[in-house]
């Protein structure tokens, strides 16, 4: 059985067939046991998170139950003995399935693994393959639930650092023409993000367009004035006077850039 949290939640058997969890708490109870993947959760918790502090029903250890067991049946009529997955542990419940079954799982072994990685081609590789399973915003469907809103967070964290971290391996492997493009839709949905900034901002200056580097970094200065009151942090600012004064240390390194990835 594997799980995906990347994007919208959604279930798969051994064979790679959808499952469909019916019943909006009943996904709303494994999307939870999912958010504190490899804990117990304790049945108060579960409860606040399926109904809320003022929407208990008249038993709401008893409903629990009850939606603790139509879960169970839809994973068993999935894969039978995929029941078991959905383990009593007093306090409460967990979901008892490795690390790599949930698609954030897979996707962390592959960040590790591009950081341990001995050069930029097999880093770039690596880390395309993990940013390929996210399917959109991570927990989509209860990003606005409290119980998901900071492990929601979190993952979409690690993935913005990993969208750096390959953008500056491209880099490394002189892929900038291509990388630009692909660097300005993240900068459109992430435009105070000082990280994407810096690695686009080289990309462009390395492709021959040091003055529409110049016009990210006054978009960014701007922005971050008007919404926060503040300005670029030093590592932005030194990057600027680098490129004002065409700094060498800049430049492409001496190899042919290489095709898109």
């Amino acid at each position: 059985m594997r799980f995906g949290v990347l994007g919208p939640l959604e279930l798969w058997n051994a064979e790679g067939r959808l499952v469909r969890v019916p019943e909006v708490k009943v996904r709303t109870l494994l999307a939870a046991l999912l958010v504190h993947h490899g804990e117990v959760v304790p049945a108060g918790r579960l409860i606040d998170d399926l109904w809320g502090e003022s929407g208990y029903t008249v038993r709401p250890a008893s409903s629990l139950q009850a939606k603790v067991s139509q879960l169970r049946r839809a994973l068993d009529g999935a894969e039978p003995g995929a029941r078991s997955l959905v383990a009593h542990q007093p306090p409460g419940y967990s979901l008892e399935v490795p690390a790599d079954a949930l698609d954030s799982g897979r996707f962390r072994d592959l960040v590790t693994r591009a950081r341990q990685a001995g050069n930029p081609a097999e880093k770039a590789a690596l880390l395309t393959e993990g940013l390929a399973l996210w399917r959109g915003t991570a927990f989509a469907d209860f990003a606005d639930q409290p119980f998901a809103r900071t492990a929601a967070a979190a993952l979409e964290e690690e993935r913005l650092v990993a969208v750096e971290e390959y953008a500056e391996a491209r880099l490394e492997l002189g892929e900038h023409s291509a990388l630009v493009g692909e660097l300005t839709v993240w900068i459109e949905r992430f435009p105070l993000r000082e990280g994407l900034r810096a690695v686009h901002m080289r990309a462009l200056y390395r492709a021959g367009r040091p003055s529409e580097a110049l016009d990210s970094y006054t978009d960014l200065r701007r922005r971050l004035d008007e919404e926060l009151g503040l300005r670029p942090g030093p590592v932005l600012d030194a990057l600027q006077q680098a490129v004002l004064r065409h700094d060498p240390a800049l430049a492409a390194r001496a190899h042919a850039e290489g095709p898109a990835r």
